[in-house]
């Protein structure tokens, strides 16, 4: 798994772009924002010294990924940061395993579960149950799944495991 650059080790400017990204919300999932959900992958200065901010949609088709894109340039621009650069990156493909934990635990909350390590480890965000089945590859959105619990028989999405 490749990790997203965090603001761990960050200056004071890109962790100051963090911040600024952490209020950018998933226009499909708005419980969760673009850094919990692990679309920003980076923020770093490139060879000629400019920050640059790179993501990588949950899946290479998305339609939201100009309407991120756009929030992002927008809530930057508003933030005082309209010489950062926007860069999508494709490769590595976006894998649920770069979901926060407070990435997951709203996801779950919300109703969508999220795969853990291998296609179909999956429990139902409802009651916990592992006892699902996949009733169609793609759910409301090409990059989740819709399963139904065999428990207590809801419907629900997963987020794909990449």
């Amino acid at each position: 798994m490749v990790e997203a650059a965090r603001p761990e080790g960050a200056d004071g400017r890109e962790r100051q772009i963090w911040r600024v990204l952490e209020s950018v919300a998933d226009p499909e999932i708005p419980v969760v924002n673009i850094v919990e959900l692990g679309i920003v992958r980076q923020v770093r200065a490139g060879a000629d010294g400019r920050l640059r901010v790179r993501i990588t949609p949950t899946y290479s088709g998305c339609p939201a990924t100009e309407v991120i894109a756009r929030s992002i340039r927008e809530t930057l621009d508003q933030s005082g940061c309209a010489d950062v650069m926007l860069e999508t990156v494709l490769w590595p493909p976006w894998s649920s395993q770069w979901l926060s934990d407070s990435g997951r635990r709203k996801l779950e909350a919300f109703g969508i579960a999220v795969e853990r390590g291998e296609p179909g480890q999956v429990a139902c965000p409802r009651c916990a149950s592992h006892q699902v089945e996949c009733i169609s590859e793609f759910g409301s959105t090409p990059c989740k799944a819709h399963y139904r619990c065999r428990e207590c028989f809801e419907p629900f999405d997963t987020f794909k495991c990449l």
